[in-house]
């Protein structure tokens, strides 16, 4: 009986991916959610414009979490709705490695250690002060290169941050992409240091 339980699974399995391959090949999904998993993750192409414009949009949050602490508001409800809204948190883990980091604490590798890199006031983490508290005015996003494959992209280039006393920040940034079902670039991998000085 169970032989026969096990056949009719691996039969059952076999014709819906069948289907959907044939599907998928042809163009043509039905509202089974086996197709429409495949459809969801392939009806959008990642673009190097979008990864452009969610670098740009990056640095308007980092700029956005200073200038609540600078206004006297909530910098760290703030930049909790940063990891929220662009990292990937709430469904894989996330590589984050921030600039200003060492030892055992190099490697962040929860959405508290991130946080706690953002805008310091954590215990766990007590040389954090708090990157985007320096309350950087602008910047801007130089791409290198991009590596995209279906629904994940790489990114390698530099960002440039500006203080507020016209002083400026150059950092190496890899980021990693996973293109969700609503077509949002959610991060999966930070990456930053400081470009080597010989």
């Amino acid at each position: 009986m169970k032989n026969i339980f096990s056949v009719a699974v691996l039969s059952a399995a076999f014709l819906t991916f069948t289907a959907c391959s044939s599907n998928a090949e042809s163009g043509n999904y039905s509202d089974n959610a086996s197709y429409s998993t495949y459809a969801s993750a392939h009806d959008h192409a990642i673009t190097r414009d979008m990864i452009q414009a969610a670098q740009e949009g990056w640095i308007q949050e980092l700029i956005r979490i200073g200038e609540a602490h600078t206004s006297g508001g909530d910098a760290e409800a703030v930049a909790r709705e940063v990891l929220n809204a662009h990292y990937d948190y709430a469904t894989n883990p996330v590589l984050f490695k921030p600039t200003l980091t060492h030892g055992e604490q190099t490697f962040r590798n929860t959405k508290e250690g991130a946080l706690a890199y953002f805008v310091g006031g954590n215990a766990d983490f007590p040389n954090d002060s708090g990157f985007a508290l320096t309350g950087y005015v602008s910047g801007t996003t130089e791409i290198a290169e991009v590596f995209i494959h279906g629904d994940v992209a790489i990114a390698q280039g530099n960002i440039t941050l500006v203080a507020p006393d016209d002083s400026t920040v150059m950092v190496d940034k890899t980021f990693g992409y996973r293109l969700d079902d609503e077509g949002h670039l959610r991060i999966v991998l930070h990456h930053s240091s400081l470009p080597f000085a010989p």
